[in-house]
């Protein structure tokens, strides 16, 4: 079904959104900052990218809008999953370049059809 990059600090969200994931039949790789994303993401490109917010080192805005400006992984769809969940960094996120914009705590079911319709597009 593909392959999606979760980048969380917390271990316990981290496992939360593997286990979504792999009963969705989808192959997860891991980060734990956003350092560790790019380089994760420049040696293997996933279907799509599940962003933290706060994050140690660079922030989830910030890998997401350095993924958004270079062209060969703008193509990448993006998921910001925060408890950060305003209606303004709703607003802030998806001015960043995100493909979506999820509160925590994740609707299981929401984030599962989320991240199946960026992976189909």
């Amino acid at each position: 079904m593909g392959t999606v990059l979760v980048v969380e600090d917390s271990l316990t969200d981290m496992q939360i959104l593997i286990h979504c994931l792999q009963q969705g039949g989808i192959n997860v790789l891991i980060a734990q900052s956003g350092e560790e994303a790019i380089a994760t993401i420049t040696r293997q490109k996933p279907d799509a990218v599940v962003l933290d917010i706060v994050l140690p080192g660079c922030s989830g805005f910030e890998v997401c809008r350095q993924l958004k400006a270079e062209a060969d992984t703008s193509n990448i769809p993006v998921v910001l999953c925060s408890t950060k969940g305003s209606e303004m960094d709703k607003f802030w996120g998806m001015k960043q370049g995100a493909d979506a914009y999820l509160s925590k705590p994740i609707d299981q079911e929401e984030f599962i059809r989320t991240i199946r319709h960026l992976i189909k597009n």
